[in-house]
């Protein structure tokens, strides 16, 4: 490191780590974009290192800023710590940025109910949900990429934090009038077996020991969709005769809006939690800590 160390450029860095994108990056820290850039310039003249390259996929970090990031991440937070010490948090007009991981099925569950209460509670407050292989979370959250992840996260063990927020369980769903429901009563397991289905591969962890259970049953033969989102399954099954498994919260979601009917699911899959998750360097950090506190509220079932 090169000359005395700058400590305004450490939320450049972390903003340039979370972001990937000199513009959303500026406006993440409050600057201009010319001031982003100048900014850039004496982080990669102080620490002796391009730092983040431009590729076609954004701004990536070079190995010497994911070296750092830990490191530079944990200094920010431990002064972040220091100053909400003497400055009561406003959640009412605090303008930061919140980057949630969650899958789509997590957004329809949660989003609506959490989106209205930052209306009514934390206007400013931004937050940003992503989407990323579960293999990657625990290192994106040590290294401050992701502030906060929601879901059945079993993997998330070492150094990671946890809240549990409810209890989950899967159900299946198919339109009104389909032919397996016309008997009334809960579908049989013959009769689920043998119906045509939809397979969704974005609904996290969870979704693993559905699928598995599926395919100890043979319905992998019966599969006549696979998507990769779970966006525009409800509207295929309410004008189909295709079945699709999934999370009960979110199939009661959709019983709401659309015109499809919510079964017991057949199979016996044990159900699960689904919990926040958070690294212990954000523990004290004042923004992170009222959004936990927010979905706790929100969502709880204790």
């Amino acid at each position: 490191m090169n000359g005395t160390p700058d400590l305004n450029l450490l939320p450049v860095f972390e903003a340039l780590l979370r972001h990937g994108n000199v513009t959303r990056a500026a406006v993440d820290v409050g600057l201009t974009q010319s001031a982003m850039s100048s900014a850039l310039g004496r982080l990669r003249r102080q620490l002796g290192d391009p730092l983040f390259v431009n590729t076609r996929a954004g701004m990536l970090p070079t190995p010497r800023a994911l070296e750092l990031a830990p490191l530079l991440t944990d200094a920010l937070a431990i002064v972040r710590r220091a100053l909400n010490g003497r400055e009561a948090f406003d959640a009412r007009h605090t303008a930061r940025s919140l980057r949630v991981y969650m899958t789509d099925v997590g957004e329809t569950v949660l989003l609506p109910a959490l989106m209205r209460h930052l209306h009514q509670e934390s206007p400013q407050l931004r937050l940003e949900t992503a989407q990323l292989p579960a293999a990657e979370l625990a290192v994106r959250m040590e290294t401050g990429d992701i502030d906060l992840a929601v879901g059945y996260l079993p993997q998330l063990r070492e150094k990671i934090r946890r809240a549990r927020l409810f209890a989950e369980h899967y159900v299946c769903m198919t339109r009104p009038d389909h032919p397996l429901g016309r008997r009334g009563g809960a579908l049989s397991l013959k009769d689920f077996l043998a119906a045509r289905h939809v397979l969704i591969s974005s609904m996290g962890s969870g979704h693993q020991q559905l699928e598995r259970a599926l395919a100890e049953h043979g319905v992998e033969q019966n599969v006549a969709l696979r998507v990769p989102h779970f966006v525009v399954v409800p509207l295929i099954v309410a004008g189909t005769d295709l079945v699709v498994s999934l999370p009960k919260h979110v199939a009661d979601v959709w019983a709401g809006l659309v015109k499809v009917r919510v079964h017991p699911l057949p199979i016996r899959i044990p159900s699960f939690d689904v919990s926040l998750y958070w690294h212990p360097r954000v523990e004290n950090d004042a923004a992170n800590r009222w959004l936990r506190e927010a979905l706790v509220h929100l969502f709880g079932d204790e």
